[in-house]
């Protein structure tokens, strides 16, 4: 939904970039990085910002919008994130709008003739707007200071979401009567991908920042569960009151996982290309405006959501690479409250992301050489994102060595800094499992496999005769659990394969010879056997530093409550009202008068003189 109101915010001809900060943002500094990049752009210079999900991106061309003179395009692909930007901007006292395929005829005709005459500071445009008629109209006669380009890696082949219709980008541009700054802005790249966004979007001597991947108030996680929606289920009913997200990698999972949360009385809605698009809308809307805690989705779901509270996110599936879990599962804690993101793996993620891969078709406009390039990218990626699930290093510096930044690890905040580990010595359990492949033929799955190590007496080990292969029962000892974390650890290393042909087989690798001739040794470093639950008492009690006292609690609570009653009257979804975050320094703080209601991060003076009063009072009444 789009306002259609004239007014412009107020300005002040000496207004600079930390009065407008705090006028409309309601932040009394900048964040890392920010301020480098706005002074950049506001002199003049191209710039390319590389800034992690949270790390306050929106900020960096939002400031100098307010600063130059003249209209600032900001190019996104993402419908939602266009309309949560343009209500949270409207909710800060700035007039903005957005163009795409989904508005209206007489809207969008609306929204041109008022950028014409100069009613917007922002204008937000999907990337196939840019050639058309009526939008080169008035790019041509509107006074364009600064272009945006958001999720800029979209722009190279090389990148994770290839755009082709981003490649479009120069060539407007170029129509330009004259030449605006270009800034452009991603979450993620690699360095291919950096200079691909330079060159393609003609970046003119830019200044290049990136600010850093870490998110240090995000845990994160690997599960293997023996049951996935238990574990969900367990997880969530132990984060009573917390706004999170579940991500699968099917439409059936998805609705699986949704009824089971439902079926114990958690609050969960669904999100999947399956649903109409009215459905979608509306679930959508459910989460962001708190009606609903707990969203279950495929990745169709996120991009573009600023939804601040999102305490946790889990994965039922792995993602086929990591800079699409990365994205993901930074969705959590974008307010820099503490945060978890667990991702649940199993060996039959790995097959599902190898079909998506062979039959992705999210991309049309690709040419056949193209589509292979992309292909063979993709799995190289799925390579790396397997090894994430099996490594037993720090978590943090295995993701942030992949993006170029040096972590020391030993982060203390994921799981495996978390976990006691032992190096053991499964060279004997090794030899087994590769024997049975090799004299069952190489014609037999991953649980058969492990079934006969472990001597199953099912149907369909007789059925195939496996009780007499002669490593039939040889592992019987070893928990199953433990077989598997063995299996996984051969096919990581290339002592076995596993084909993805409709079938998945278990092949011998170039190493198998050797370990079975007893030239090599396979050590692996195992978690120790602890006492249950000891592990989710450490969790716990890392979890509770820095909570909220029980005054503070009670606090919090009530303004929770208004700022709901403030959503509903606006029409917003809370988090636009003001975020967790900014409830929890006003319990801190517990502000009495105007200038330390200014005082808190994340009140501005447009928002005090909205809401102040009412945040005021109580506050005092409490």
């Amino acid at each position: 939904m789009f306002t259609t109101c004239h007014t412009h915010p107020e300005k002040d001809e000496f207004m600079d970039k930390f009065s407008v900060l705090q006028q409309y943002f309601g932040h009394s500094s900048f964040r890392p990085g920010q301020e480098q990049v706005v002074d950049a752009i506001v002199s003049g210079q191209d710039v390319l910002g590389v800034m992690p999900t949270g790390a306050g991106k929106s900020v960096c061309y939002q400031v100098p919008a307010m600063l130059m003179p003249g209209l600032t395009l900001v190019i996104s692909p993402l419908i939602s994130l266009m309309q949560d930007q343009v209500a949270a901007l409207e909710e800060e006292g700035v007039h903005a709008a957005c163009l795409n395929s989904a508005l209206p005829e007489g809207l969008y005709s609306t929204i041109l003739r008022a950028a014409l005459e100069g009613d917007y500071k922002i204008l937000y445009v999907a990337p196939e707007r840019l050639l058309t008629d009526s939008f080169l109209y008035l790019a041509m006669h509107a006074r364009i200071a600064f272009v945006a380009v958001d999720e800029a890696h979209c722009v190279s082949q090389w990148g994770q979401d290839f755009r082709p219709s981003y490649l479009k980008i120069a060539e407007f541009i170029s129509r330009l009567p004259y030449r605006p700054v270009i800034g452009a802005f991603t979450a993620t790249a690699t360095e291919q991908v950096k200079q691909d966004i330079i060159a393609l979007l003609q970046l003119n001597q830019p200044f290049t920042l990136t600010t850093g991947f870490d998110r240090p108030n995000l845990y994160f996680g690997v599960a293997r569960p023996r049951d996935k929606e238990r574990y969900i289920e367990e997880y969530i009913l132990d984060h009573r009151d917390r706004s999170g997200i579940v991500y699968c990698a099917t439409r059936k999972s998805v609705e699986s996982v949704c009824k089971e949360l439902r079926s114990v009385g958690i609050s969960a809605t669904r999100y999947h290309a399956g649903l109409t698009p009215e459905e979608r809308s509306k679930n959508q809307e459910d989460f962001v405006y708190d009606r609903k805690r707990v969203m279950v989705a495929t990745n169709a779901f996120g991009m573009g959501i600023d939804k601040s509270n999102v305490s946790f996110v889990l994965h039922y599936n792995m993602p086929k690479n990591l800079e699409n879990y990365y994205q993901e599962a930074g969705r959590a804690g974008r307010d820099g409250e503490r945060a978890e993101c667990i991702l649940l793996f199993s060996l039959g993620d790995v097959q599902t992301a190898k079909y998506f891969i062979q039959n992705s078709h999210d991309n049309d406009e690709l040419t056949p050489e193209q589509a292979e390039a992309a292909a063979r990218r993709d799995r190289e990626r799925l390579d790396v994102m397997v090894g994430y699930c099996k490594t037993t290093r720090c978590l943090r510096s295995y993701l942030l060595d992949y993006f170029g930044e040096h972590h020391t690890g030993g982060c203390g905040n994921c799981s495996n800094c978390l976990t006691n580990f032992e190096t053991v010595d499964m060279t004997e359990a090794a030899k087994a499992i590769t024997g049975c492949v090799a004299a069952s033929g190489q014609r037999y799955g991953v649980n058969v496999i492990l079934d006969t190590v472990h001597g199953s007496a099912g149907a369909k080990i007789r059925q195939y005769r496996l009780d007499e292969n002669p490593w039939y029962g040889s592992l019987k000892e070893m928990p199953v659990y433990r077989l598997r974390q063995v299996m996984n650890e051969l096919q990581l290393r290339g002592f076995l394969t596993v084909t993805n042909d409709g079938y998945a087989v278990v092949k011998l690798g170039e190493q198998a010879i050797a370990l079975q001739a007893g030239e090599v040794k396979v050590e692996m470093k195992l978690a120790r056997e602890e006492p249950r639950g000891e592990k989710k008492k450490e969790v716990r009690k890392k979890k509770k530093a820095g909570a909220l006292t029980e005054a503070e609690e009670e606090l919090f609570e009530r303004l929770r409550a208004l700022r709901m009653e403030i959503a509903k009257e606006e029409k917003v979804p809370p988090y636009i009202v003001f975020s967790d975050k900014t409830l929890m320094n006003m319990c801190a703080a517990r502000p009495r008068t105007r200038e330390e209601m200014l005082a808190v991060s994340g009140v501005g003076e447009f928002k005090f003189r909205k809401y102040g009063e009412r945040f005021l009072r109580a506050v005092m009444e409490t």
